[in-house]
């Protein structure tokens, strides 16, 4: 796919999210700080502080990296990132979509506290960087849509103007 930018022009209505860019990106490791710097510059352009787009650019890109080394590389496929941002009063929702085998991260099981006490070469390998991507946002979820998958980050812009817990579940 190519690496093009889309955008929408607001609606009219303040309650309707509008888009405000989307942009596909080579499925591959080169490709996921281009990927983080897109979606840090629409975070920005929204309003979010410092704290909350750095939890969300973090989440997104755990997420991408594995897409890239589970879903394409390691498979031996290929195909794109694609990453639309959607803001509204209340949220900004990134989506990034691949074309890797189905692959709910839901499913997998997340480090718990008391395997992150543990030293780190007595940890299983896996699963931390789910965490992140989780607990870095205020809602993290998988969807199928088509024959793709879609990962749906969601900050509250309230909640990244400070309030305690920002980015929290």
């Amino acid at each position: 796919m190519s690496n093009r930018t889309t955008g929408q022009s607001p609606p009219t209505s303040a309650s309707a999210p509008r888009v405000v860019l989307g942009k596909s990106f080579p499925g591959v490791l080169g490709s996921v700080a281009s990927v983080r710097d897109f979606v840090a510059d629409a975070a920005a352009a929204a309003g979010l502080d410092r704290r909350a787009r750095y939890r969300l650019c973090l989440a997104v890109d755990e997420v991408a990296t594995n897409v890239v080394l589970h879903g394409y590389q390691e498979a031996g496929r290929e195909g794109p990132l694609d990453v639309s941002v959607d803001v509204d009063e209340g949220a900004i929702t990134v989506r990034l979509e691949d074309d890797a085998a189905p692959f709910d991260p839901g499913t997998r099981l997340v480090p718990g506290p008391e395997e992150l006490a543990r030293p780190l070469e007595e940890r299983p390998i896996g699963g931390l960087g789910l965490l992140l991507a989780r607990d870095g946002v205020d809602e993290f979820r998988y969807e199928r849509a088509g024959r793709r998958n879609r990962n749906v980050f969601v900050v509250r812009r309230r909640a990244a103007a400070g309030a305690p817990g920002a980015g929290r579940r």
